[in-house]
């Protein structure tokens, strides 16, 4: 497993992977570093976003949401949430099958790294499946559908519609790379301790709140040769607009509070949230 890729790596990555480089072995932040150093920090780490976070963290009565829920063709419900003008569902997909029943290809995380890379059709996998499945970008543009009836992969404009929503200037909203300012903290599940994202070392600035109700979940990724990123330290989510042979997407991490913003190969491993159709 790949230990602790980061977002701001991508960019590397995915130049690496134009120029057919083998990609850099990504080590853990000099956080996660200090961590593993002793007993101590982790104590104290522990102690401080306890005592902390509490007193930071802007929590949203789950009441000023306006909420419901929707299935897919395999009988699975999702929390959903407006936003704005739009309804998202607020949960990450986990469905197995295309919306006409053909089942979409499962590479189980036992099987070799190759299987997923080489992979040139639709497929999911997951490495916990409490932070929802990884999908590659084959599987949204399969014209048998993804989304559950009525939904669909919401596309690069409607992420910028959300975002400038959260308050992401229009400067910022089209831009690449971290873009915003605390957009990333309203869209973070809060509580859970470690559940959902693990605490960032500057916790009185980066702190989940959910204040949109959108629930990011530390789900990470799964990149083009197969390797996996670490949960609780960031998220991706695919739109459906490409952008030349590769796709534009979003990421979390969990020591930024903005919001990532770039592109990737179709055979990258990413989480994916459904728009309601307008």
């Amino acid at each position: 497993m790949l230990s602790g890729i980061a977002v701001s790596d991508l960019k590397e990555m995915n130049a690496n992977f134009k120029n057919k480089k083998s990609p850099k072995c990504l080590s853990t932040s000099s956080f996660m570093k200090n961590i593993k150093s002793g007993f101590l920090l982790v104590a104290l780490i522990t102690f401080f976003t306890i005592h902390f976070s509490a007193c930071n963290e802007k929590v949203t009565d789950p009441a000023t949401f306006e909420t419901d829920s929707i299935s897919d063709i395999d009988g699975n419900v999702y929390k959903t949430v407006k936003i704005g003008d739009q309804w998202w569902m607020a949960e990450n997909l986990i469905v197995q099958r295309y919306r006409n029943g053909d089942s979409i290809y499962f590479v189980s995380k036992s099987r070799p790294d190759s299987v997923w890379s080489n992979l040139k059709t639709g497929g999911y996998c997951y490495f916990e499946e409490r932070y929802g499945f990884l999908y590659n970008f084959y599987s949204i543009s399969d014209a048998r559908g993804i989304a559950p009836a009525g939904w669909h992969i919401p596309s690069d404009d409607e992420w910028k519609e959300l975002e400038r929503t959260l308050g992401m200037s229009s400067d910022d909203n089209n831009k690449v790379y971290w873009r915003g300012t605390d957009q990333g903290n309203t869209l973070k599940k809060s509580g859970g301790f470690t559940m959902y994202w693990i605490p960032s070392p500057d916790i009185l600035n980066i702190s989940a709140t959910n204040e949109s109700g959108f629930s990011a979940v530390g789900g990470s990724c799964r990149v083009f040769n197969g390797l996996w990123g670490d949960v609780t330290h960031t998220a991706f989510w695919w739109t459906s607009t490409l952008n030349g042979n590769e796709a534009w997407y979003r990421s979390l991490d969990y020591n930024k509070s903005n919001v990532f913003r770039y592109y990737g190969p179709e055979n990258y491993g990413f989480s994916i949230r459904c728009v309601k159709d307008k």
